[in-house]
């Protein structure tokens, strides 16, 4: 019924008009009685088998919401009801900002896929950090940080540091993204001296806490091999938890969009279905280059149970799903689950 009846009729509208719709729409619904357990009875499947350990943290299923859903922590007992192993935050900069002008979210519809530019749109970490206080799931939180705009790169430790500081106690681990396309020079800090100093200092400050928590690096899917050997001493070197691959791509490759309508969108990240292949292709690589020396959380074009299959078969630990569950649904984190179970019930 979803992608029957709902999905063309939201697609009349402007797509960032529709998020903002949709998440008021499931807060709502959410205050209602007898809303939450209805959306847990019909999206939440739990099983033995699901559970995964990942540096040192329980999650009840691999299946995560990667972060730009919920920017703003606002939703996350929501989302917990929709069968969501875990849910990532933010990206959050210490200093609210308004984002790139809009339009900067774009469907492509034929190739099941999405452009952003948003541009860390935000009302900053000390607001998330307010709103998570107050959340009554026990889902597990991730934390996604990175520097506000008008921050120079040189600059840009103090801000991952703010962020890391305001949302220590509120979140279960931590996720450093240097790798959106959509701040000016912020892939610069993914460069071998400047991403191992941010990273060692970030680890430096965790390691003084009392009960340190995880730190993962996400990465652009645009690296080349030479870098992603960097990228996998750097996570050996600073002792961080894991890699998070991959955020959304500058490719334009393989696209069924017309080069016209490209050229109207413009700049921005590609996620989606054509992020597939090479976001598998990076988690094989990295688990393989590093003898499985740390875990990689997959996201991705994840858009199917099979898809799903296909990260966790490269090396994947966790995933991470965020336009498919735009074009499949609220019933996608429970179909992959379900799925899992079934096949290894099959496999034994």
């Amino acid at each position: 019924m979803y992608k029957r009846l709902l999905l063309p009729f939201l697609f009349f509208f402007d797509a960032e008009r529709v998020h903002h719709w949709v998440c008021n729409a499931l807060r709502f619904a959410y205050g209602l009685p007898l809303v939450p357990g209805l959306l847990k009875k019909l999206y939440v499947f739990e099983h033995p088998s699901l559970v995964r350990e990942v540096a040192g943290l329980r999650f009840k299923n691999p299946v995560g919401l990667a972060a730009g859903f919920d920017k703003n922590a606002e939703m996350v007992d929501e989302l917990a009801a929709l069968g969501f192993g875990y849910v990532e935050i933010g990206t959050v900069t210490p200093r609210p900002q308004p984002g790139n002008e809009r339009p900067r979210l774009f469907r492509l519809k034929d190739d099941n896929a999405l452009i952003n530019r948003m541009g860390f749109n935000n009302k900053g970490a000390g607001v998330a950090a307010a709103k998570l206080r107050y959340r009554k799931s026990d889902i597990m939180v991730g934390g996604n940080i990175g520097k506000n705009k008008d921050t120079p790169n040189e600059k840009a430790l103090d801000d991952y540091v703010r962020c890391f500081q305001d949302l220590f106690e509120v979140v279960d681990y931590f996720v450093v993204n240097v790798s959106s396309p959509n701040t000016p020079g912020l892939r610069d800090l993914q460069e071998k001296e400047p991403l191992t100093h941010l990273l060692r200092e970030l680890q430096k400050l965790n390691n003084y806490k009392p009960k340190p928590k995880p730190i993962f690096l996400k990465i652009a899917p645009d690296l080349n091999h030479s870098q992603l050997d960097d990228i996998v001493e750097i996570v050996l070197a600073t002792g961080i938890a894991g890699v998070i691959a991959t955020n959304t791509t500058i490719s334009r490759k393989g696209l069924n969009v017309s080069d016209s309508d490209l050229e109207k969108i413009g700049a921005g990240g590609l996620s989606g279905q054509p992020l597939r292949h090479r976001s598998t292709e990076v988690i094989r690589y990295l688990c393989e280059k590093s003898g499985d020396a740390f875990p990689v959380l997959g996201v991705g074009g994840i858009a199917s149970p099979a898809d799903a299959r296909e990260k966790l078969n490269a090396g994947a630990s966790l995933l991470q799903i965020y336009t498919g569950f735009i074009y499949e649904g609220p019933g996608l984190a429970r179909r992959i689950c379900k799925s899992l179970v079934e096949q290894r019930t099959l496999n034994t």
